[in-house]
């Protein structure tokens, strides 16, 4: 019964959706096989950023998996069997399986190649589980930590970006630098680690005086496995490590990713132990079961004494609390349609274009800037994976200080999103330059200011519209993601590199096959700059009366 328990709380829910993150990424690692696509399918370039731009609508138009999270969690909260996070999970696993398994056969000849169009079709919707298991992870991940959104989402959305990296350690150690076996590793590994841990992601709705404790040591994990990550990605740039070295790093690797069960299990002893010191159950309920009643009481100790008064604003409280009235009791009945009326809406979408669609075109198209400018091989597999470590430290980041500044100094979370779309602007520069290095420095600032935006966005969306709706919402949204990609993957880079390609290889060398393409998005990354100050000077007396709500609710009575 005791072991029963330690199951069925919020933190192993966590530490599972962790694990199905790890490898839920598989579409950041087109740069790895897209090589062997190209050749293997008699692709030119921008056929290629075609195939490219379908991984991203799959990868970021998650309307259905909002609209199915919805469903198995709004209508069938009392039944474990018919509802629930794990339904999404199937779902998605369905589709990556099927999706990598009919690319991997077409590169091999299993089937005959098939037209463009197929193969569009099998990267949408291998790209397309993605969103499935990401709104489980992340929507279940807020509901069950409401106090800490920004913490939870920048973890989940954190270890989505390492995914790649750690499934390139995959690559190198067991599919010894094979790109087509890797192909067939992608669509059995994410799929077997969905269905295997989706019966643990759950929904909890309690919360202890030790949340944030114990959150902050994921995101320790979260940091070592990223520092590890790096250190092993630059050693294999520098040596050639044998196949036993590649082999115990691995290992090592599996070690720290399973160090998440460890924090799950200290934060249900402390819990437990807690508990034993309560007077009456009702007090603080500590124990983490399925849809408990929540407790105002138990809300009481979240924030720190500190936080009751906006630092700089001693009088603002007094001011605003008639204000905070006016505000729905729950904006979580705010709906896509009913958001998609308001302006607000509209800015995210527009910021995101510029900021993700920008940063995702860079990232489909680093292999082939590394080939143009003369990397090795190696190094541009670094780069990919690099990727995956900065994109990370943005996803993680993002979220982790945006808490820490919203909670201490009662700053709107969109300045944020302002201060990484104008470093965007700069590292697009960097890699126009076309300097030597330029892509690692480049491929840094992008990488930081792209992940942001993953865990900024669906931060700003739960805010602003609330949660009940937040998957959808916030998938919705993300479609700007690939319609920036394809404006700037093919209309743009793909174009003038096609325009530039000389040779029967269709090939283009040195910095001219892409300095324009990112000028031209360094000046797009600065509009969405100047659109996400607009989102901000609109919501910054909002953040200040949600932010008083909160901590009015959470002060003692």
């Amino acid at each position: 019964m005791e072991s029963f328990s330690f199951v069925n709380t919020k933190w192993i829910a966590t530490a599972a959706s962790i694990w199905i993150q790890c490898t839920a990424g598989a579409s950041y690692t087109f740069g790895i096989y897209s090589s062997i696509l190209k050749s293997s399918q008699c692709y030119d370039q921008s056929t290629l950023d075609t195939v490219s731009v379908f991984k991203d609508i799959g990868a970021n138009v998650g309307i259905l998996s909002g609209l199915l999270y919805s469903a198995v969690t709004t209508h069938h909260r009392g039944s474990r069997f018919l509802g629930g996070p794990w339904v999404v999970h199937v779902a998605g696993a369905i589709q990556c399986f099927i999706g990598y398994f009919l690319m991997w056969a077409s590169v091999v000849g299993l089937i005959n190649r098939p037209p463009v169009p197929l193969m569009c079709l099998f990267m949408l919707v291998a790209a397309h589980a993605q969103t499935f298991f990401n709104t489980a992870n992340v929507v279940c991940g807020v509901e069950n930590f409401l106090n800490f959104g920004g913490t939870i989402v920048g973890i989940m959305k954190g270890f989505l970006g390492l995914s790649a990296a750690i499934l390139i350690q995959v690559y190198v150690t067991v599919c010894e630098g094979n790109p087509t076996t890797f192909i067939l590793i992608l669509a059995i590994t994410p799929t077997l680690v969905s269905l295997f841990l989706m019966p643990l992601v759950k929904i909890y709705r309690t919360s202890t005086v030790h949340d944030k404790k114990h959150l902050n040591r994921f995101s320790s994990v979260a940091l070592i496995v990223a520092a590890y990550l790096m250190v092993i990605i630059i050693l294999e740039n520098i040596l050639t490590l044998p196949l036993w070295v590649r082999i115990v790093t691995f290992m090592i690797l599996l070690l720290l990713l399973a160090s998440p069960a460890g924090i799950a299990s200290k934060a249900h002893w402390d819990a437990e132990r807690l508990l034993l010191h309560e007077s009456s159950p009702e007090t603080s309920p500590l124990m983490d079961d399925p849809e408990p009643i929540p407790s105002t009481k138990d809300s009481e100790v979240q924030d720190p004494v500190e936080y009751h008064e906006i630092p700089g604003e001693p009088g603002l409280a007094k001011e605003a609390s008639s204000s905070c009235n006016n505000l729905p009791d729950d904006e979580e009945d705010i709906n896509l349609l009913q958001a998609m009326l308001t302006l607000d809406f509209w800015l995210l979408f527009l910021a995101m274009i510029c900021g993700m669609g920008s940063g995702l075109a860079t990232i489909n198209n680093i292999s082939q800037i590394g080939e143009s400018l003369g990397y090795t091989t190696i190094e541009r597999s670094s780069l990919v994976s690099l990727w995956s470590i900065w994109n990370f430290l943005g996803r993680f980041g993002a979220g982790f200080v945006s808490d820490i500044f919203l909670h201490k100094k009662g700053w709107a979370r969109p300045l944020f999103m302002v201060i990484t779309l104008g470093a965007l602007t700069f590292g697009h520069l960097i890699v126009a330059s076309g300097f030597p290095g330029n892509l690692y420095a480049g491929s840094i600032l992008v990488g930081i200011c792209y992940g942001s935006q993953w865990s900024l966005m669906p931060t700003i969306t739960s805010e602003i519209f609330g949660v009940r709706h937040m998957g959808t919402i916030f998938n919705t949204i993300a479609i700007a993601s690939p319609v920036g990609s394809y404006i700037f993957s093919v209309r743009i880079i793909g174009y003038i590199y096609d325009k530039m390609a000389t040779g029967e290889d269709n090939s283009c060398y040195g910095t001219k096959c892409f300095m324009l393409s990112f000028f031209i998005m360094a000046a797009v990354a600065f509009l969405g700059f100047l659109v996400a100050f607009a989102l901000f000077l609109r919501t910054r007396r909002f953040y200040g009366q949600v932010l008083l709500r909160r901590l009015r609710r959470s002060s003692p009575s």
